[in-house]
């Protein structure tokens, strides 16, 4: 579970709560007209730019946000390092059970593409138009969030000029003034605080544990390839550790034991 998701929610809302109730009445702040126009408005106009089921997915993938688990690319080297030894030892053909074993499905089927003899390049090509067209199926849900934390604000702006326009057609009656310039400003509250709290910030997230799924795979089409042309266990590690932050290459333990004499 990632707990910084979760805390940024809750403190988005806590910080935003105690400022209405520090400085008034937290029952001003609820108008249902301006909550069905801004929630309403946003989610109609989502539907108008995307198809259904890119919007179903991109709400299928908010828990991506905060139930995906975290990438570990240390142990993908290590599991490298050991398919690498494994075919210095054995030979490329033993690693088709290793290939079998793999939980990553992308893993499992660069392992199959060099267990079946496929040449180098055309290896590269299929693992690497893979790793485009899953980008792209990750873009397809940022977008959606990041279309949302625009059409927040516009709808909240729709709504203010609703309210506007009933308060100056009330002019008359002067006590209705107030009223309709809170419904009109609330309104414009909502839209911000949908935007900038929720859509665009979920955004973000899913775009940042998408950078990190593929650069991770990215690691496994290198390491693949290296094994598939027989470099030593130890070129191969030092070669897929430059893809680790400085941090993580500082902690790096070393996830084979040398095998120079084969």
């Amino acid at each position: 579970m990632d707990i910084a998701t979760i805390i940024g929610f809750i403190a988005a809302i806590g910080f935003t709560v105690w400022g209405i109730m520090d400085s008034g009445d937290i029952g001003n702040f609820y108008d249902f007209s301006s909550i069905v126009i801004v929630f309403g408005g946003t989610i109609a106009s989502t539907l108008v730019a995307y198809p259904l089921k890119k919007v179903i997915g991109a709400m299928k993938a908010i828990r991506k946000a905060f139930f995906v688990k975290t990438l570990d690319p240390s142990g993908v080297i290590s599991q490298l390092i050991e398919l690498s030894n494994l075919a210095r030892r054995e030979g490329l053909l033993a690693l088709e059970e290793a290939g079998e074993k793999a939980e990553d499905e992308f893993l499992k089927k660069g392992i199959m593409l060099i267990v079946d003899g496929t040449d180098p390049e055309l290896v590269r090509n299929i693992l690497e138009t893979e790793l485009t067209f899953l980008e792209e199926r990750h873009k397809d849900g940022q977008s959606v969030f990041e279309s949302m934390g625009s059409y927040a604000p516009a709808f909240g702006m729709i709504g203010t000029l609703i309210g506007l326009i009933n308060m100056l057609v009330g002019m008359e009656d002067a006590s209705s003034v107030g009223p309709n310039m809170s419904v009109a400003l609330v309104t414009t509250f909502y839209g911000s605080l949908l935007a900038n709290a929720v859509f665009i910030p979920l955004a973000n997230k899913l775009k940042g544990k998408s950078s990190e799924e593929i650069l991770l795979k990215e690691l496994m089409v290198e390491g693949l390839l290296s094994i598939q042309a027989g470099e030593n266990p130890r070129i191969i590690e030092e070669k897929l550790k430059t893809f680790l932050s400085p941090e993580i290459r500082k902690n790096y333990k070393k996830g084979f034991e040398s095998e120079d004499a084969l």
